[in-house]
This record gives structure tokens, sequence and C-alpha cells, in this order.
């Protein structure tokens, strides 16, 4: 069995003396894991960092082995981000949600290409915080838990929207709100492409699409805790608004 695909490095851990077993995230092939012989040689070691874009060929006597990755290196994201904590901490929860919650093996195309954009945005801090906000919605939306954002659930009404329901997912407008208000989910300009975006503004979407990670993805993947990165990225991230 062989393949070969271009990938993003989402998680590497030691195997052996002088191996590791890396997680990529590929265009075809999905998440994917396999073992890279050297991988934690001084040569190797630099290149399988998170985020680094990569060129992999995999090899298996079974499909359904593990099998071993051959890396060539395209391209380094970390350095990029190096000297911005805010962005390493992007990188860190961008490739610790994806090795949370995608199914091994299945492919997601355009999930791909998004996050693509995403990770080559994050020497840019006045684009993509707001893009990774996105990217949470995204995320939902490609694993079956999509956000309704179009219209208020009580009223009908696609004006004035401010608020999402927990419960549902689906957006409320104030006036739907009514006395509820308080405790509904909020609903950041941002979200529906309207007005300029503050800090504050991410900090009230993540708040609720960090809701819908909890209490909808989660217990679908047998209620593992969300990865500790995204909660980093979270503090720093209210931290500076």
């Amino acid at each position: 069995m062989e393949w070969r695909d271009e990938g993003s490095v989402l998680a590497v851990r030691p195997h052996g003396e002088h191996a590791a077993i890396v997680e990529l995230f590929t265009a075809e092939h999905g998440r994917h894991v396999g073992v890279v012989r050297g991988g934690a040689s001084r040569k190797m070691a630099p290149i399988l960092q998170p985020g680094a874009q990569v060129q992999a060929t995999w090899k298996a006597r079974l499909e359904d082995h593990m099998g071993a990755f051959t890396i060539e290196p395209l391209r380094s994201r970390a350095g990029d981000v190096l000297g911005d904590r805010l962005a390493l901490s992007g990188l860190n929860a961008i490739c610790a949600l994806l090795s949370f919650s995608l199914p091994e093996r299945e492919a997601h195309p355009a999930l791909y290409q998004r996050t693509q954009v995403l990770l080559d945005l994050l020497p840019h801090p006045d684009a993509w915080p707001l893009a990774y906000l996105r990217w949470e919605v995204a995320l939902l939306d490609e694993l079956g838990f999509g956000l309704d954002l179009t219209r208020c659930a009580v009223t009908g009404s696609l004006d004035d929207l401010a608020y999402v329901s927990p419960k549902t997912g689906r957006a409320v407008s104030a006036e739907g709100a009514g006395k509820w208000a308080d405790r509904l989910l909020p609903l950041p300009y941002c979200l529906l492409g309207q007005g300029p975006v503050e800090a504050s503004q991410i900090v009230e979407g993540l708040t609720t699409t960090g809701h819908f990670l909890r209490v909808w993805l989660a217990p679908s993947l047998g209620n593992r805790p969300l990865p500790e990165a995204r909660a980093r990225l979270f503090d720093q991230l209210q931290r500076y608004s």
C-alpha cells in the first residue's frame, strides 16, 4: 500500500530511540498517522514541527496498518510566529483541534484548504483572529454541527440578529430574545460580516463556538475534554481584548 500527498504536521511524539509517530492533516487522505524513521534526529526534528507543510509518502504492507512516512519539507510555519506569542497559541490551537476532532483517514478537502489559508495568515495579526473564529464555525459545520446564523429562530427576521440559542445553534434577534436574552449566547457582528471587527467581538464569538465544541462535538467523540491549547488561546485573546 502506498500513496503520496501534501499535508500539515499536527502532532509528533517519540517512538523508540530515534523514530517519531507523526500525525498529518493531508489534502486527499485527511488526518493520517505514520512512523517517521529518524524522526527524532537533529536533522528531522526541526522539520517535524506543528503547522509545517510537508510532502509525505506513506507505505504499509496492509491498508489498516499504521505504516511509515517518508517526509520532504516544503515550508516551516513555526518560524513565522515564534516572536508572536498570540499567533503561536493560534497555531497550536489549530493543530490541537484538528487532531482532537477529525476522524482518521477521512478526507475533508474544503476544511483542508481553509486551514491552509488560516495557517498562512498567522503572521498577520490584523487578519488571523477573525479568520480563526470563522474557521471554528467551519469546523463545526464540516463535522455535522453547523450553526444557522441566517435568520431569527423566533421571528424569522433577517435583521437585528444578536444571539445564538445554546440548544439549537440558531440565531435569535434582539426582539425575539426578549426576557430570555441573558440565557443566550452572543452573536457578534463580525460573524455576520457586518461592521468593524474588535477584539472583544472575537472573544464573544469564541465563547459561542466554544460552547458548541464542548456540548455538541466533544460528546460525539466520547466526551473527551477540549484541547488545552484551545483554552490557552481563548485566555490570551481575552487578555488582549
